[in-house]
């Protein structure tokens, strides 16, 4: 897995930036039910979502592991944002009306590791709550191009993120499914050069950078035409989760 505390500098830049965050902020907050008043963002990352899910009446507070993500996200929300392990969240139970986790769950490293941090999730929902989640986003990237054709020798392991895995999780942690929605992730279609140094950098992780596979890849890559020209952006998929009323 990336050194996230190593990228915080970079994130932003490089995953599309304002039109990104602001797609994704709007899909989760239409996921909300009407009288959501507090909401915890998993994962917040440099808080560029986050803080955008705030306002109107919703008062979020932000949760990231690695340090200069939380840093950089506490700038942007002083006062709401906590150092803390998704595994093992530092919150009382039923202490939110909702959860958000973006694009989390498929870093995990394995369904064991993806179901504790859903039931972690569940855990600090109130009942009558919602949990919001992206799924299957892997493979929301492969959009048909000249790329994709190009990374198909890499190894594709079972994605912990998967829509039906997910639910799995839910329901293990009580919750029943209730939304679905998508948004485009602007500014994060591939070009053969930014995929080529995204290979160089382990940001696939079952290749090996110094490998012969790496070597394989990134040589079909180089013979593409218009190095520099991005692909097709991806749609994000988010499934909302609701734990039941009391009572």
């Amino acid at each position: 897995m990336l050194d996230y505390s190593r990228e915080a500098d970079r994130y932003d830049a490089s995953r599309g930036g304002e039109p990104r965050a602001d797609a994704a902020a709007a899909a989760v907050r239409g996921l909300l039910p009407p009288g959501t008043r507090t909401l915890l963002d998993v994962a917040c990352g440099t808080g560029l979502v986050t803080r955008r899910l705030g306002g109107a009446g919703l008062r979020v507070t932000g949760v990231d592991s690695a340090y200069n993500m939380a840093r950089m996200a506490a700038g942007r929300l002083p006062g709401a944002v906590v150092l803390g392990d998704s595994r093992q969240l530092p919150f009382p139970g039923a202490s939110f009306d909702a959860v958000s986790a973006v694009w989390l769950l498929h870093l995990l490293s394995d369904a064991d590791e993806a179901a504790a941090v859903v039931a972690e999730c569940a855990r600090v929902l109130r009942p009558g709550g919602v949990f919001v989640t992206t799924v299957d986003k892997a493979a929301a990237h492969d959009v048909g191009s000249d790329i994709d054709a190009a990374l198909a020798p890499r190894p594709v392991p079972p994605a912990v993120d998967r829509a039906g895995a997910v639910e799995e999780y839910a329901a293990v942690g009580g919750l029943t499914p209730v939304g679905e929605t998508s948004f485009r992730g602007h500014g994060q279609g591939r070009t053969p050069r930014s995929t080529i140094a995204d290979v160089h950098r382990g940001w696939f992780t079952q290749i090996p950078p110094d490998g012969p596979l790496a070597a394989r890849l990134t040589t079909a890559l180089a013979n593409l035409p218009d190095q520099d020209v991005p692909r097709p952006d991806p749609q994000f998929t988010l499934r909302s989760f609701r734990r039941p009323p009391a009572g």
